[in-house]
């Protein structure tokens, strides 16, 4: 297929399909996303998933840097360990983290990693709240 026929093909498809930014159940109960994206048959491929992967990195990177004013004073190994939880429970209920975020921003990494590990969400997630505790604890991966 020539570029040009992909560009028209393209427009085409826009057209009859349009973009959805939420999963949908299209007219045949497939769920999909995007452009038309059949997720029940089709799903995503490893490269699709390691790009969404790098903008939620970026998103969580960004939206972590704007609501904690020491976010960027800490080393890139706490920082890392801030986004993991973020991702795991989305930035609001990061935020209710009060006393983690307290702690952090005082620079009270030990109180901050046992917020995190007297948490219903370590709780939940088990071996994954413990690495990232002693991430933030220790500064180091």
């Amino acid at each position: 297929m020539t570029p040009e026929a992909k560009i028209r093909l393209k427009g085409l498809l826009v057209a009859h399909e349009t973009y959805k930014q939420f999963p949908y159940a299209d007219s045949t109960g497939h769920l999909s996303i995007g452009i038309g994206r059949n997720l029940t048959d089709r799903g995503i491929s490893t490269t699709e998933a390691l790009q969404l992967l790098d903008d939620d990195i970026i998103y969580f990177n960004s939206k972590l840097a704007h609501h904690l004013n020491c976010f960027s004073n800490l080393n890139e190994s706490r920082q890392i360990a801030l986004i993991d939880m973020a991702f795991n429970l989305g930035i609001q209920g990061f935020l209710g983290f009060h006393n983690m975020i307290s702690a952090l921003e005082k620079g009270n990494y030990e109180d901050a990693a046992t917020e995190m590990l007297e948490s219903k969400w370590a709780q939940q997630v088990g071996e994954r709240a413990t690495t990232l505790a002693n991430i933030i604890k220790s500064g180091e991966i």
